[in-house]
Order: structure tokens, then sequence, then C-alpha cells
């Protein structure tokens, strides 16, 4: 093994600018964990643009590596839970906040972040699906869980053509569920692909305005934007309808009255794909390998190397992201 590694490296200077460039990296530099991990592939999320762009609410000390997902394969284990070679996912956790990610080559990580990859999922097929396809299958199962059914009329899913979004339209529609899916692009021939019913543009959502309750338009809904969109949407839900809410792409807060929960019984269902615990994170992957495996996954994806992740990282507050970018660090074995 090399004495060095590459890998994206963000930079603070004196001013508070933040400079991102791929370099060479010492070994030491990996924090002293359980698990030293090969990376094959990794995939890029709107959580590590912040982290890149320099927001403090996600990483806290620079220089830093960003990289919330990465799967590749096991170099060494001190735990004993794994063998060398085995294929593994790492998703989440302080993965790629404050403990260096998965845009690098190696990374060090405790064992109890580790899954195994699913033998019927390759590695691109799971960095593909990455946070995003566990957060749209975490929020489909929150939806069925409580008792979600495609008769009871269509599902809204905001941010459609973003990660969360876009699997999760291609999951609803595997499922049976008429979709309506917002996005503020103009381009919907990617969702009409992956089985949306109609493409509405987001600002949609706020017609009803400062209504307290407006006409039940949507059974259920998947929501990736918070803000107004959600408290909007919450108020357009038939009666029992729930929304699985996962996002903050629109604002972190949101303002709402109580009419449509205790006139309609509506719920908003909140879910978390970082922290949850590792049984059931490796049980959701189980699910994605069976129940909510997408023939067309590819469709979604653009594949980028290391190098390129600079010049796309910007796209993700400008509106621009459409699919999964999936990075390709190393050849899969």
């Amino acid at each position: 093994m090399t004495t060095s590694y590459r890998a994206l490296v963000v930079t603070e200077d004196d001013s508070g600018q933040f400079k991102q460039t791929v370099s060479d990296l010492p070994f030491d530099n990996l924090p002293d964990n359980d698990v030293l991990i090969k990376v094959h592939y990794s995939s890029l999320n709107y959580k590590d643009a912040m982290s890149a762009f320099g927001n403090k609410g996600v990483t806290r000390q620079y220089p830093h590596t960003p990289g919330i997902d990465a799967a590749g394969v096991v170099i060494s284990d001190r735990s004993g839970n794994f063998t060398e070679h085995n294929k593994v996912l790492v998703f989440g956790y302080d993965l790629g906040m404050n403990t260096p990610g998965g845009l690098a080559e190696y990374i060090c990580v405790p064992a109890n972040w580790v899954v195994p990859c699913p033998t019927n999922v390759s590695l691109s097929d799971a960095m593909i699906y990455g946070t995003g396809g566990l957060t749209a299958a975490l929020c489909i199962e929150k939806l069925l869980t409580m008792g979600a059914k495609p008769s009871d009329g269509p599902v809204a899913v905001t941010g459609a053509t973003g990660g969360v979004g876009s699997i999760s339209v291609a999951l609803l529609h595997k499922l049976g569920f008429e979709v309506i899916a917002f996005s503020g692009k103009d381009d919907t021939s990617l969702l009409l692909k992956l089985g949306a019913n109609e493409v509405l543009h987001r600002d949609r959502i706020n017609d009803i305005g400062d209504k307290p309750l407006g006409k039940g338009l949507y059974g259920h809904a998947i929501d990736t934007l918070g803000g107004d969109y959600l408290a909007n949407l919450v108020k357009q839900l038939k009666p029992n309808g729930g929304v699985a809410a996962c996002g903050l792409a629109a604002s972190a807060s949101f303002s709402l009255n109580v009419f449509p929960f205790i006139t309609r019984g509506v719920s908003i269902l909140g879910v978390d794909s970082v922290n949850i615990p590792l049984t059931e994170k490796a049980r959701m992957w189980e699910l994605v390998a069976d129940k909510y495996a997408l023939a067309d996954i590819h469709m979604l994806a653009t594949t980028i190397s290391l190098d390129q992740v600079i010049e796309v990282l910007p796209k993700f507050f400008n509106g621009q992201v459409t699919g999964r970018y999936l990075v390709s660090i190393g050849a899969e074995g």
C-alpha cells in the first residue's frame, strides 16, 4: 500500500474563504479507527456541497475531506467484524462531516458505521442509490407503515429532480402509486421516464397562499424542500394523509396552523437517514437490494471523477442538479 492517498481537500484561509483542491495526503491524516477501507465509489449530496463551502453547521474544522457516502473494500479491521476484501458501504453518521469522508481513495471509520454491501448490488449501484436512495426508501417505508396505499390518491414529491426526489418518484411508481412530481426545472423528461404521472412547477404548491386549509389534492407526500412548500403541502393533503419530511433545500423552518391536524388528521413524518441504528440501516439496504430494487437505476446517474467533483459541487446551490452524481475513485473489485 502506498504512503499517501488522493482526496478532495477543503481549506479555509485567513479571510474566511474556502478553497477546494484534490491533493495527496499522508495516511496518518486518517483517524485511528477500526476499519480501513479502500474507496471505489462515492456520490455527491447537498450536505457535501455545504461542507465543501464552509457550512460550520455541517463541518466545524478545516482542512477537511467531505463525502457522506462511500463504497469500497476492507483493507483491515481491528474489530474483527470484517475480513480483507469484504465489500462494504458507509452512509451518514459523522462521515464527511467532521470525520474525513468518502471523496478520497481511503477512509478509516468505526466498525459500527459499516454495513456489508448486499451480494446482489454492485458497489457502483449502491452509490447511485447512496444516501439519497436510502432516504427515499425510508420515506416510503414511513408512509407504508402509517397505512399509505395507492387508492389513497396521488403522492406529491417535491425536489423531484434531486437525488431523494428522483428515486422517490421511481420507487413510488414501482409500488403502484400515482405520482405528482414538483420541480423548479423546465426539463421534465427524466421524471416522466421514471414514472411520474404529472410534472408541475414547485411553486404551484404555494398557490394556496395564506389560506389555513386547501382542497385535499394529495393522498400523501414526500418533501425535500421544507419551508412554505412543506407547510402548504400539509394544507392540501387528503384526510389521514401523511408527508414524509426529509429535507431543507428551501428552508429549515416553516409556519403552520393546526387545522390540517385537527380537521383532517394528517401527519408529518420526520425521516432521518444519518443517525439511525446500524441494524436498521443494514435492513433498509437489504430492502433497497430487493423490494426497492430499480432495474433502470443507471438512468439517474452521471459518472464523474474525483477531479471533476470541484466543478460539480456548486450546482447543488444553483438548482442545476438532476438525478445522482456517481464519483468513480477506484476500479471495483
